[in-house]
């Protein structure tokens, strides 16, 4: 245990480093989110009354955040395979560095990036007119870093497996217009015919983004919000999983 807690802040300590260094797309990955907010939100404040309980952004604020914890881990990879390119995956393999801890020291620098991000949408969102408990908006941060961890995870493992950006960019744009429009993130999906909410159901990310809801309103009693939480521990646990099973494999 030693020794993958300090090779997985070795490989956190450089990765952040990295970071650091180039802090211009933390920026850029921030600056869409929040444009969705400063431009967005503004015309979903006469529909307050049809989007559910509480204000417009209390609506709206979580679904971006998830927005945020899902699309700002799945591009991830596209670091990965530049550094697979550069021959850096490749020195890593000969050392004796946990292969669990490879992958860890960079999920668990996705995660800090993310919560540092989902904060300071929050706060950019309080002027502008959102309303929601601080235990709410701690518990959204949670489930935003497990759901960064799980879709970072799996960019990973999947980097490591195409190994091209050619590849890897087609397959992310074919999950991500689904999943934008099946998950609510941006208007909740009470707003859809019945044949598309349907169809949304069988979407666990839907349940993740009506569960933060509930905890940006103060619903923390309601099935919505726990059976949501549940889903995305189940989703972190797979992630985990297929991404520590295929860096094994690779260093195997």
């Amino acid at each position: 245990m030693h020794t993958l807690l300090r090779d997985t802040w070795t490989v956190f300590a450089r990765a952040m480093r990295m970071s650091l260094r180039n802090p211009a797309w933390l920026v850029i990955s921030l600056m869409q989110p929040i444009l969705y907010i400063v431009l967005f939100g503004p015309l979903l404040e006469p529909l307050s009354g049809q989007l559910g309980p509480g204000n417009a952004y209390q609506i709206f604020v979580p679904g971006i955040l998830v927005q945020l914890g899902i699309f700002g881990a799945l591009f991830v990879g596209f670091g990965l395979i530049a550094e697979y390119r550069a021959g850096v995956i490749e020195s890593q393999r000969v050392t004796p560095a946990s292969r669990t801890a490879l992958l860890l020291g960079r999920v668990l620098r996705d995660v800090v990036v993310l919560l540092v991000q989902g904060t300071l949408l929050v706060l950019v969102s309080i002027p502008l007119g959102l309303r929601a408990p601080f235990l709410g908006v701690v518990l959204t941060l949670i489930v935003i870093a497990l759901l960064g961890a799980a879709f970072a995870s799996v960019s990973y493992a999947l980097a490591l497996t195409l190994k091209s950006e050619d590849a890897f960019a087609p397959l992310l744009n074919a999950f991500v217009l689904p999943v934008l429009l099946l998950s609510g993130i941006l208007l909740p999906m009470t707003l859809a015919p019945g044949w598309l909410q349907t169809v949304s159901d069988v979407n666990p990310l839907k349940h993740v983004v009506e569960g933060t809801r509930e905890f940006f309103v103060g619903g923390y009693d309601t099935s919505t919000a726990w059976w949501g939480a549940a889903l995305t521990v189940v989703l972190a646990v797979l992630g985990w999983a297929f991404g520590v099973r295929r860096f094994r494999r690779e260093s195997s």
